[in-house]
């Protein structure tokens, strides 16, 4: 039996088609698309242009596989997004991205409402820009055109669905992260919908992940070159999602997802709504996995922080990578230092993320000299990511979440220089999957759950996810960035009131 995982990130889609059997992937396809950031908070995307690269990516990932069918096809989709659509399912505006801030003026009118504590009970979401009923009740203040055209307001699962032939479904698991969504009744919440006075027809009915949606139309398996349209079966959010794809499917191994934003994730057997995860911005939501919960911490600019270095400060290397046939990260990792740096970066591009969600903090380069070139601030820009996931490691043991191992997924994972560093700092074993597209992976194993390959998730994950690599913390690097790691955590404390003074002079 041959599956499909699509994955919709957020500056790209992937597509893998795996054979259930045997665990092989026999076709894959990758395309990258942008998106318009200003900043006022803005940043959007092209949701049409997204879907017809996904359609791409799927055709070619079939072709690849050289097969005429597959069983089931299930999406990994990036989380918080909101699109306006039409009764067709098209949409009607730019997709608002999850870091898209501009909602931050509705936080009052929530405040009034309820208790910011008192909506994390219900819902495991505290109030924030991130979450997508704000960006909905946004739209509707800000673009009340699109507001009264749309059919309804979906995230990528339920777009996706919808384009695939599957109309007004999204999985239980994205459904979780909107903040309008009651988490241990597992239904929209009417008592908050009432309280902002929004209509529940907009929303699209949630179904558990890995259960059948329906079926793909007809004329789109003839556009992927499909000789049956195969069952569509629900997904979820990327997160949990790629923790299938790594196998972690216990407490006890977290998964750091290093694509365009950077997560620390972990499985969770129960809700966890305390004060701590209230304090520390750290979501409870349900899982891909029934009867599981999840929590992260993130980083928006993760990879997407390299991606900026790459194309703004790396032209030698991407000119060396064009000419050898490289890729370009690789050239970069060649290039840089082999012991620690002597300077800090801290990747605040888009505030802080978790546990502070500082949304005036911004990026810095402390403790450069003319001797300072740019492969030193390229190996310290590594530095700073990894230090900010130990923040939040070191944070998530506090609260009762002990780690004994990392999976690392994501398009980062390919790099060993990066992996061995982050054993380094974060001083657990850490290891790289066989193949860094844990969400398509992940989202496969949803895929045969639903067509009936497997009888479990679990099950699924242990025919599908395999690992590549283990990277042991090496004991003198991790002395000298224990000392560096303890000097790294008073910078933003340091630096948070200077931005926040500029934020205050800027919107005098």
């Amino acid at each position: 039996m041959r599956l499909m995982g699509l994955d919709i990130g957020t500056t790209g889609c992937k597509a893998l088609v795996i054979d259930a059997d045997g665990g092989a992937i026999v076709g894959r396809s990758f395309r990258e698309y942008g998106m318009d950031a200003g900043t006022d908070g803005k940043a959007e995307q092209n949701a049409e242009q997204v879907w017809t690269l996904a359609k791409t990516v799927m055709r070619e990932a079939l072709a690849g596989a050289n097969v005429p069918e597959v069983a089931a096809v299930a999406t990994s989709v990036q989380g918080d997004t909101v699109i306006a659509v039409d009764a067709d399912g098209a949409a009607l505006a730019p997709a608002i991205l999850g870091m898209d801030y501009r909602c931050r003026a509705e936080l009052p009118a929530v405040a009034e409402r309820f208790d910011g504590f008192e909506l994390f009970g219900r819902t495991g979401m505290r109030p924030h820009p991130i979450n997508a009923f704000l960006k909905m009740l946004w739209l509707r203040r800000a673009l009340p055109e699109v507001f009264s055209r749309a059919k309804r307001l979906v995230t990528y699962s339920d777009f996706v669905m919808g384009r695939m032939g599957c109309p007004g479904v999204i999985d239980a698991c994205t459904a979780s992260r909107t903040m309008c969504y009651h988490l241990v009744g597992s239904v929209w919440d009417g008592e908050i919908l009432a309280a902002f006075d929004f209509p529940d027809r907009l929303l699209s009915t949630p179904i558990p992940p890995g259960s059948a949606a329906g079926t793909m139309s007809r004329s789109l398996a003839d556009e992927l070159g499909l000789s049956n349209p195969p069952a569509v079966v629900a997904g979820g959010h990327d997160q949990p999602v790629a923790a299938i794809g790594a196998g972690a499917v216990t407490g006890d191994i977290a998964v750091a997802s290093t694509g365009t934003a950077e997560v620390l994730s972990r499985t969770l057997d129960a809700p966890q709504l305390s004060p701590g995860m209230y304090n520390s911005y750290y979501p409870c939501y349900r899982s891909a996995m029934n009867g599981k919960y999840f929590t992260f911490s993130l980083n928006h600019v993760g990879g997407l922080a390299l991606r900026w270095f790459r194309d703004n400060w790396s032209a030698e290397e991407a000119r060396l990578a064009a000419e050898t046939g490289r890729d370009a990260y690789a050239v970069m990792d060649d290039a840089m230092p082999g012991d620690p740096t002597d300077i800090f970066v801290m990747p605040h591009f888009n505030g802080s993320g978790t546990p502070n969600c500082d949304l005036s903090s911004r990026a810095a380069i402390v403790g450069m000299t003319l001797s300072t070139d740019r492969h030193t601030v390229a190996l310290a820009l590594l530095e700073g990511l990894t230090f900010e996931l130990r923040i939040n490691l070191d944070r998530m043991r506090e609260l009762g979440m002990a780690t004994s191992r990392l999976r690392n997924v994501g398009g980062g994972s390919r790099s060993a220089r990066w992996m061995q560093l982050k054993a380094d700092i974060l001083g657990v074993p850490v290891d790289a999957m066989r193949d860094a597209d844990a969400a398509c992976v992940g989202a496969a194993v949803l895929a045969g759950v639903g067509a009936g390959a497997f009888g479990s998730v679990a099950a699924g994950a242990a025919r599908l996810a395999r690992t590549a690599r283990t990277f042991e913390p090496r004991p003198e690097p991790a002395r000298r960035y224990a000392g560096r790691f303890e000097k790294y955590k008073s910078l933003h404390g340091t630096l948070a009131p200077f931005y926040a003074a500029c934020d205050a002079k800027e919107g005098s």
